[in-house]
């Protein structure tokens, strides 16, 4: 019985223990499946990262460099008005001052008061004076006065000198209009602006530069388009009126043939007039007359 017994248990080890290393590599198997799983995602995530790491590095790039930064912006604007106008209804990189090598990033095409169909130049320029604006919102978000003070002082001083410049460079009537627009990239920059005290208005007043962000753009150019619509409706309205001159002198005609018509269906009225007349008279001599059935009266007359 004894040797039996342990027989049995030497059987039910052996089964346990076989079980349990079943189940243990099992267990092994999905833990290591998991975390190779995880390790995975984490590799992509990092490598994710890297990425965008890299495209803020280069972004950072693009911004720092004075040349790349204006580029941006000239991008940004470009796009907007590829937006809402035509290609013939602006320019790109004009020379607005025929005595003068300097150019325009963007200009729009205004009619002239010739006749001729001159261009009238609306010069845009877009600007973005970037380092001041960082500065300005690290110290807004630090709660710094002083600093605010300073580097919204920076931005005022940036945006002055762009519109002097501009002013010069571009503004050159009767080749352009007596203002300019200044376009910049940023809402934030573009509030910013707003917000330091009589700075648009002396712009406007001192160098006639209108300030504008991408949404303000967006709806000068849209005004600007409602006033190129109503212009292309006066020039064809011109058209229009040749037009109905030309359809009232062949209406006159037209009325005059349509007198003589009249006159032959009049005639052609009274003649048959006269002759439902004479077929009045003849039935009436023919009354008296018999009849005869419509087979015979088809036959004696070699109706078919």
């Amino acid at each position: 019985l004894r040797e039996d017994n342990n027989k049995k248990l030497e059987k039910m080890r052996e089964t346990v223990e076989e079980k349990l290393q079943s189940t243990l590599n099992e267990r092994i198997s999905q833990s290591f499946k998991i975390v190779t799983n995880q390790l995975e995602a984490v590799q992509k995530g990092l490598g994710e990262m890297r990425s965008l790491a890299n495209g803020v590095g280069d972004l950072k790039r693009v911004l720092t460099n004075v040349k790349s930064r204006g580029t941006w912006g000239e991008v940004q604007l470009h796009a907007i008005l590829e937006q809402i106008l035509t290609n013939e209804q602006y320019g790109k990189n004009v020379k607005v001052n025929p005595t003068s090598s300097d150019i325009v990033e963007f200009a729009i095409k205004l009619p002239g008061k010739d006749i001729d169909n001159s261009v009238v130049w609306l010069p845009i320029d877009s600007k973005f004076p970037q380092e001041d604006y960082i500065r300005l919102t690290k110290a807004i978000e630090s709660g710094d006065t002083d600093d605010i003070n300073k580097y919204r002082k920076n931005i005022e001083n940036a945006i002055l000198k762009s519109s002097e410049t501009i002013s010069k460079k571009y503004i050159n009537p009767p080749f352009t209009t007596d203002f300019a627009i200044m376009f910049l990239p940023i809402e934030g920059l573009y509030a910013e602006v707003l917000r330091i005290e009589g700075l648009v208005e002396k712009i406007q007043q001192k160098y006639r530069i209108i300030v504008a962000g991408p949404t303000n753009m967006s709806a000068i150019l849209n005004s600007l388009r409602v006033g190129f619509r109503t212009l292309a409706i006066e020039k064809r309205s011109a058209e229009v009126w040749k037009v109905l001159s030309a359809v009232k002198t062949e209406f006159k005609k037209f009325g005059d043939v349509l007198e003589k018509v009249k006159k032959q269906l009049h005639t052609a009225t009274n003649t048959l007039e006269q002759t439902g007349v004479r077929t009045r008279a003849m039935e009436r001599k023919l009354k008296e007359v018999e009849e005869l059935p419509e087979n015979e009266a088809t036959k004696l007359l070699e109706i078919k």
